[in-house]
């Protein structure tokens, strides 16, 4: 079980192990920007491996930050200060990941020169429009193909803004955010839902006044930022592939070490726990606002759930993993879940007919999806294409675990987004 572009998943009957996944890759993004405006070097331990997070640090040297990229993770960056980003000579590339493509947008709307921003071929079919639109109403320009990627950003003097978005989003709420400490003004954002709150985080570690009001945070333009030393915890989305792989199979037993404890990314806790799986949470520290810790699921019984519209936006980046819960006895229902369609693929319908292909009962709604594993029995096992997306990948092989039979995710290799180390991992918990 090795990352490439094919990988064989073996049937098992239980995982156990011990185990710390990446860095976060929302955290890492983050903190890679910031610190890219902040004043003097900072250095990030821990950095997610993963290409997206690579991406962000590629676009980050073209506008001029030194950047050294050291071993086990370390990444230091040479901050230029608020206003010493530089003109690019050439587009900068966010390959696959939207969290680089939206973020940077919001830097760059306030820069003196225009910039382009370009993508991979599944990046470019990408909605963007809602993060331009904020931004536009800041003053900054926007040249797009019909609001998708490549996206050509002419930077202006922007003005704050008080913005209501009528989606969850945490991308958008970044973007605005960080065209916000560029504004003339007090820039708020006001959420419907609570979204993951790592920019408020990483604004309050690099010293920006940025308050929080309920679902409403704000923040003043012309703020220096501080360089830090700042550690990332593990990604929470990663470790999921593992806490679902363990609550579905009854023996199981997985240890997860030194991973992001943050309440608005830690749903997926209540909703095992809800499907039967017995799941132990040790908090350790809180560095930068981030709580990490320790997380021990083990497998018992398989239950039906049903995740509800109102916890979707802290379930995102998890809803793939927690449709593999059903792969192996229970029954998961999904609904107000369409912003799945705009990932880097369309989440809903990759993920039904991967199910289906790998002999799991799985059905596809406008807004989400019905799994029945209890109706389906044991899967016969079968092939799934990943569609070029890292989550699909992980997720089919977490599903094919419980097979009778040898499967093969196609596109596996799509795993290198996020979490490089994945097939190795799995081969370990289930020696």
């Amino acid at each position: 079980m090795t990352p490439m572009s094919a990988a064989t998943i073996t049937p098992v009957s239980r995982l156990a192990g011990r185990l710390h996944v990446p860095g976060d890759k929302s955290i890492s993004h983050r903190y890679a920007l910031l610190a890219a405006l902040a004043e003097g070097s900072t250095d990030i331990a821990n950095y997610a491996p993963g290409a997206d997070c690579r991406s962000t640090l590629a676009c980050l040297r073209q506008l001029g930050v030194a950047i050294e990229h050291r071993p086990d993770d370390l990444v230091i960056l040479l901050g230029r200060g608020l206003h010493g980003l530089c003109s690019p000579a050439a587009s900068l590339d966010a390959g696959n990941s939207g969290t680089t493509m939206r973020l940077l947008s919001g830097v760059l709307a306030a820069q003196r020169f225009s910039s382009t921003i370009i993508g991979d071929a599944s990046l470019s079919r990408r909605p963007m429009r809602r993060v331009m639109d904020p931004l536009e109403q800041m003053g900054a320009r926007f040249e797009s193909d019909g609001g998708r990627p490549p996206l050509t950003v002419h930077g202006a003097p922007l003005h704050a803004i008080a913005y209501r978005p009528s989606v969850p989003s945490a991308q958008v709420k970044s973007a605005v955010l960080l065209a916000g400490l560029y504004a003339e003004g007090r820039t708020s954002v006001t959420e419907p839902a609570q979204t993951r709150d790592h920019t408020e985080q990483a604004l309050h570690a690099f010293g920006v006044d940025a308050p929080v009001d309920g679902l409403t945070i704000s923040v003043a333009g012309g703020q220096r930022l501080t360089a830090q030393s700042l550690v990332v915890p593990g990604d929470f989305s990663s470790a999921a592939f593992w806490m679902v792989a363990a609550a579905a199979l009854p023996g199981s037993r997985v240890e997860i070490v030194d991973v992001g404890l943050n309440p608005t990314r830690t749903t997926l806790i209540d909703v095992l726990r809800r499907f039967g799986a017995r799941v132990t949470v040790h908090a350790s520290a809180t560095q930068s606002g981030e709580p990490r810790g320790t997380i021990l699921v083990e497998g018992d019984r398989a239950e039906a759930i049903e995740i509800a519209p109102d916890e979707v936006p802290g379930l995102i980046d998890e809803l793939p993993a927690i449709a593999a819960l059903a792969a192996h006895g229970g029954e998961v229902r999904v609904r107000g879940a369409a912003e799945l369609r705009v990932k880097e693929s369309d989440r809903i319908a990759a993920l039904v007919a991967g199910f289906r292909n790998l002999g799991i009962d799985a059905d596809e709604q406008a807004d989400g999806f019905t799994v029945q594993g209890r109706r389906t029995g044991t899967p016969s096992g079968g092939v799934a294409d990943a569609r070029g997306d890292h989550r699909m990948a992980m997720a089919f092989a977490i599903a094919a675990l419980g097979a009778a039979q040898p499967s093969i995710i196609e596109g596996a290799d799509a795993v290198g987004i996020s979490y490089p180390t994945f097939f190795e991992t799995l081969e370990r918990l289930a020696s």
